[in-house]
């Protein structure tokens, strides 16, 4: 079982940017961020390989969003710049051992989200 913790969200104005961390409780291959607004269903945001060779971005969050990882800590981080009233969701990290994919399907952990609140 890997568990993870996610933390950073809060409540930001358009414009502005936010980090959120995801700390993985043991090394695991590819770590990502799925999203969940209000009546809507879960999508997926972005995701890094293990050893960043292969990064996946929505095409909403490219050139804003920026996701990094920290093997040592195990830790995924997402930067996000930019951000406008639409991104408010809630933010959920997911992880697989083997997969790294688009799908939530795709991935066996999830953590518990984290809220993201984008004021106009």
């Amino acid at each position: 079982q890997v568990q993870l913790a996610e933390s950073g969200g809060g409540l930001v104005q358009a414009g502005g940017s936010l980090r959120l961390s995801c700390a993985a409780s043991r090394r695991i291959y590819a770590m990502g961020w799925f999203r969940q607004a209000p009546g809507k269903e879960r999508e997926f945001v972005v995701a890094l390989s293990w050893s960043g060779g292969t990064t996946l971005y929505a095409d909403s969050v490219k050139g804003r969003f920026t996701i990094s990882r920290d093997n040592v800590k195990n830790t995924v981080y997402l930067q996000m710049n930019s951000l406008k009233p639409e991104d408010t969701a809630v933010y959920y990290c997911a992880a697989d051992r083997a997969r790294l994919g688009r799908a939530g399907h795709e991935y066996a952990y999830w953590g518990q989200g984290t809220q993201v609140t984008v004021s106009s």
